[in-house]
């Protein structure tokens, strides 16, 4: 079964559940960690005109996972919903597998296809009223079992920061470095703040809401949901910002101010941008080896994501983490030295090529989910092109660095990469030389992939206020 086909058994339990026959299931780009799936059927039935939206996982996400089950996004989905707030009607939940059905909301996704201006501001003004209803609401009053008991946001944070640890550990102990090192500082600096708790979506702003005609028509993806301090959203919100377009960030948190009752606390919200890209790099425990699809008929390996697209918006978060630590840790760190091309390889011209024979190809592609992933080869195919050019280069610049805190070159980047790991760990190498090792070694990678990257090569964190 190809990754563009669901399963017969998850085919019969959405024509149980809405109780005609599936007439059509086209699976969408995007979804994130789960696959989204537009599902027509043969009547009306849950609120709409037979057109149901299929969250769907073929994996069970592990146990100690951040995300939650879609179970538990449902029944956070029906208490928003009964408090007034636009989330789509929950149809069916699975009993045993990750799937949930939903209603078809009607809108658009990606906040940078609005072409007006004017409209642009009308949409993200109805999501900054929205975000501000939810987190006017006491979580003490939403019927969510499964989110636990409301405390502090201390209390919340501190037990994020374990899950992070726990989840960034792997079975013979050892936990990436920076992983490490953001939790510790995360840990010894939560924000003295005792104002009140609220739901926090985690990742809301453009991109996880749809709109139509100026306005909001349902807020989506709950996966990240849990109690806290309201700042933790508005870093979320900063960070979709940067991934989409959201207008002047200043003028909305403005208006935010106005409709919550919580004032912006600009420290706070560089504090939880930290813990959101820690978080984002810790989704999953780390197990180990890493799981992938089933292999093809040819016994080559099977592939159910747009690699390109992932590997791009890894590269961004791992920079923007970067970033955010600078900004904290008040390092004031610059780029570095950059790898220049040697001696390119008589195969060079063939990536030109490939990326011509794409751009071809891919206007001819009909679904959309195909397009959307030929477009992430093209992302592969430009950072290959860079990789063969200048990978060697920026490689020698790395161990440079590394010889520079350990005192001598290392064997292989792989042994000089673990022994300044564990010289950090035990203390020998200070949090902000290895900060700035670390820092060297992500902009230069996001310097090779920086024609792969396109327009977010450009993009950080945005501005919080405006300048007085």
């Amino acid at each position: 079964m190809s990754a563009l086909e669901l399963p017969v058994a998850i085919l019969e339990w959405i024509e149980k559940a809405a109780g005609f026959p599936v007439l059509k299931a086209e699976r969408i780009p995007g979804g994130g960690t789960r696959q989204g799936w537009f599902v027509d059927v043969g009547a009306d039935t849950c609120d709409g005109a037979g057109k149901l939206f299929l969250r769907y996982s073929p994996e069970r996400l592990p146990d100690r996972g951040a995300f939650h089950r879609l179970a538990t996004e449902a029944e956070v989905m029906r208490a928003l919903r009964g408090a007034g707030i636009a989330v789509p009607a929950v149809c069916a939940v699975h009993p045993v597998e990750e799937a949930v059905l939903l209603e078809r909301v009607p809108g658009e996704t990606w906040f940078y296809r609005i072409r007006d201006p004017a409209e642009q501001v009308r949409v993200a003004q109805d999501f900054i009223r929205s975000l501000a209803k939810v987190h006017r609401l006491d979580p003490a009053d939403l019927n969510v079992p499964a989110l636990g008991p409301v405390r502090s946001a201390r209390e919340h944070a501190l037990e994020r920061i374990a899950e992070i640890r726990r989840r960034g550990t792997a079975p013979d102990g050892s936990i990436d470095p920076l992983v490490r090192l953001s939790a510790d500082w995360l840990e010894s600096h939560v924000p003295d703040y005792d104002g009140p708790v609220v739901l926090v979506q985690g990742d809301t702003g453009p991109g996880n809401f749809l709109y139509q005609d100026g306005r909001v028509t349902a807020v989506l993806d709950w996966e990240l949901c849990h109690f806290g301090d309201p700042m933790d959203d508005i870093a979320w919100l900063s960070l979709r910002t940067v991934q989409d377009t959201f207008t002047h960030l200043p003028d909305r948190l403005a208006e935010y101010e106005k409709l919550s009752g919580h004032a912006i606390d600009v420290d706070r919200v560089r504090y939880y941008r930290v813990f959101a890209e820690t978080t984002m790099a810790t989704l999953t425990p780390n197990e180990g080896a890493q799981t992938q699809a089933p292999a093809a008929e040819d016994g080559s390996p099977g592939v159910d994501k747009d690699v390109g697209n992932h590997m791009l918006y890894a590269q961004l978060h791992r920079r923007l983490w970067l970033e955010a630590l600078n900004a904290v840790m008040g390092l004031g760190l610059r780029k570095p030295a950059m790898p220049e091309p040697v001696d390119p390889p008589d195969w060079q011209p063939l990536y030109g090529d490939v990326l011509a024979m794409l751009r071809t190809i891919t206007p001819r592609i009909g679904d959309p989910l195909a397009a959307q992933w030929s477009k992430g080869v093209a992302r592969l195919v430009r950072y290959l092109r860079e990789l063969d050019a200048c990978g060697r280069a920026g490689n020698e610049l790395e161990r440079s660095d590394i010889a520079s805190l350990l005192g001598s070159v290392p064997v292989s980047l792989p042994a000089g990469r673990d022994a300044l790991a564990r010289a950090n760990a035990a203390g020998r190498v200070g949090d902000d030389d290895f900060t700035r090792y670390l820092w060297n070694r992500v902009m230069r990678d996001d310097h090779l992939m920086r024609h792969a990257s396109g327009a977010l090569h450009s993009r950080t964190w945005p501005p919080l206020t405006d300048p007085s």
